[in-house]
Formats: C-alpha cells, sequence, structure tokens
C-alpha cells in the first residue's frame, strides 16, 4: 500500500512560505473557535524515524494560543504508566473542552514497536486494534476531533536525513542507536504500519497519510488537512469572512512596532 504514495510531490520554498503563513492565519482563528464552541481536539502524529513530525508540529502550532494546546511527546513507558493498561497514560493527557492534545507518537505503538521489538505478547497487540478502535470512538463520541498522520518517506531518504544529522553537531542528538536498529528492520515496520492503517482507520477518525520526502510539502499538508477538518467540523466556511463573525480576541495580533525594531536591529526580516 505504502508503496503507492508519491513521494515526489514538492513545494518551492516561496509557494511554501505564502502557504504556510495563510493557513496559520486560519489555524489561529480556527483554535478560538474551537475554544469558544468548546470542542476537544487530539492530533497523533506518527511516521518513520526523521519523518518530519516535529518540524510540522512546530509549524501547526506556531500562532495557537499557548493556553489552547498541549504537545505530548510519547517514549516508553515508566513508573506508574508501565504498571498499567497501554491506554492509561493516554486517557490521562487527553484535552479538555476546547483545547487540543497533539501527541508525537501515541497508542499506535502498541501495534508497531511493541509488536515488531516483542515487548508484548501476539495477543495483546492482535487485540489491540479493536482497543484503539473502541478508544477513539469514545472520544468521537465525546465530541472530540480525531486527526491522525502518518508521516511517510522513502527508505533512501531517511538515510540521507540519517547522515545529515549524524554530521551536524547540532543534530546530532536527535540520532540514537535505536534509529539505526529500527532501520534494520525496516520492512518488519512496513508490514506492522500497512496492517496498522488498514485496520484502524475509521470514519471517525481516518489515518492522513503525508507523501514526506519533501518536507515543505509535508508541512503545509499538515496544515491544511487540519484546518479543513477543524473547518468541516466546526461549521466554518474558509472562503468566507469568517474573522468579521468571531469575537475579537481572536484576531492576529499585530507585532508591536518596539519588537519590530528590535528583530531588524538583530538582522531579522519581519514584516
Amino acid at each position: 500500500m505504502l508503496e503507492i504514495i508519491d513521494l515526489a510531490q514538492a513545494l518551492d520554498k516561496e509557494t511554501y512560505r505564502g502557504e504556510v503563513d495563510r493557513y496559520q492565519t486560519w489555524m489561529r482563528m480556527l483554535g478560538y473557535r474551537l475554544y469558544y464552541e468548546k470542542r476537544p481536539a487530539v492530533i497523533v502524529f506518527e511516521g518513520w524515524d526523521a519523518a518530519g513530525k516535529g518540524g510540522a508540529i512546530n509549524r501547526l502550532i506556531e500562532r495557537l494560543d499557548p493556553r489552547e494546546f498541549v504537545v505530548h511527546p510519547i517514549a516508553a513507558p515508566r513508573g506508574d504508566d508501565a504498571e498499567k493498561h497501554y491506554l492509561w497514560r493516554f486517557w490521562r493527557r487527553l484535552p479538555e473542552r476546547g483545547n487540543i492534545a497533539i501527541f508525537d507518537r501515541s497508542w499506535y505503538g502498541r501495534v508497531m514497536v511493541e509488536r515488531v521489538e516483542g515487548f508484548c505478547t501476539p495477543a495483546e497487540w492482535q487485540r489491540a486494534y479493536q482497543e484503539i478502535k473502541d478508544f477513539e470512538a469514545q472520544l468521537v463520541g465525546f465530541g472530540t476531533i480525531v486527526i491522525k498522520f502518518w508521516l511517510h518517506v522513502s527508505k533512501d531518504e531517511q538515510l540521507r536525513r540519517f547522515q545529515e544529522r549524524e554530521a551536524a553537531p547540532q543534530k546530532a542528538w536527535k540520532l540514537t542507536e535505536e534509529d539505526w536498529r529500527n532501520r534494520e528492520k525496516w520492512d518488519q515496520y512496513e508490514a506492522a504500519v500497512e496492517e496498522m492503517l488498514i485496520r484502524t482507520t475509521t470514519a471517525h477518525a481516518p489515518w492522513t497519510i503525508i507523501p514526506a520526502n519533501d518536507k515543505y510539502f509535508a508541512r503545509v499538508e499538515v496544515l491544511k488537512t487540519v484546518v479543513e477538518r477543524f473547518a468541516r467540523e466546526l461549521h466554518v466556511d474558509l472562503a468566507g469572512d469568517v474573522l468579521a463573525s468571531l469575537p475579537s480576541m481572536a484576531a492576529p495580533t499585530p507585532v508591536p512596532v518596539w519588537a519590530q525594531k528590535e528583530a531588524r536591529s538583530l538582522g531579522i526580516k519581519v514584516g
């Protein structure tokens, strides 16, 4: 299935900047609308190591009110989390009404890394597909908007990014021995990913596969997907003059003159 994804899709820098600006403006407005309508949202990011999840998340939240969202980076469970049902730690991190929870990795580790690395039994990960669908159905039943991304890169592109990180002192910390070990099991992970995508996409919580060989294209597609889904769920017409109908606090905040001057003195382009 993943082999049919067109990974050649790309954007030039100028187009990228324009699209990011447009969708980030919408994200800011829709974030306030989400709050006023008291709709919680859960956004899940999964993907290959070095696929660009962090960069996509950064662009997604850049203009959001920081009171509206929390980003949860998920690693191996520790302490109480390791002693309880694997979904326990995610229940604890669900958002309040009107807020957004963004998961950098998620409960899908059960049917990927835990399956491939043998951290759970075959019976446990096979049972997890239905458990996860039930979990997400409960979220949607509560009014939660659930958006799930798989960021897909080619094996060659992943290797290029690994080598780039390895050679750059400011990026080397991102690369671990575990990343290299996981890469050696690419085929096993690919099989697990494909089964996960097929068995856990639903009408209320579908997967969106993002071609991510080009980071510019991937970031814009993530922004576009979230904006369009939020607009549909919140009954917002993206073609209309929505700004006029939103509370005044939802208007984009202008950069103060003093801040513009300070930025220019530091060589930072503004405006």
